[in-house]
């Protein structure tokens, strides 16, 4: 089990690292999921998460409060308003409307977090 929690974080961290460069792709729950992993697969690199000086603070805030940052909830809110004007205007009705309920049950979640 331990080896499938370190292909799992590791996986998670690679689609982390996409998420820095490809828009849409969001960075911050990748590396809170590796995190996850991490904890009980490979606990040095859990640290190394954790101690990391750019996503340490968002791990912490995340555990300890639920926390979101206030940037990281308006990129989170402009994705989910992004995906769902493009699912508007590009897929049929009913299809349309997926997105459209995915952001608004994804967004009212994120928006009621905590603000780290």
């Amino acid at each position: 089990m331990r080896l499938a929690y370190i292909f799992l974080g590791t996986l998670s961290l690679i689609l982390a690292a996409a998420g820095a460069v490809l828009p849409l792709l969001p960075t911050v729950p990748f590396v809170l999921l590796a995190a996850f992993f991490f904890a009980r697969g490979h606990p040095p690199l859990e640290a190394w998460l954790v101690r990391h000086p750019r996503f340490g603070p968002h791990i912490v805030a995340w555990r300890s409060r639920g926390a979101i940052s206030r940037r990281g909830k308006r990129a989170a809110l402009l994705a989910f308003a992004i995906s769902a004007a493009t699912g508007l205007v590009f897929a049929p009705l009913p299809w349309s409307l997926v997105p459209l309920a995915a952001a608004a049950i994804g967004g009212s979640w994120i928006w009621t977090r905590p603000e780290a």
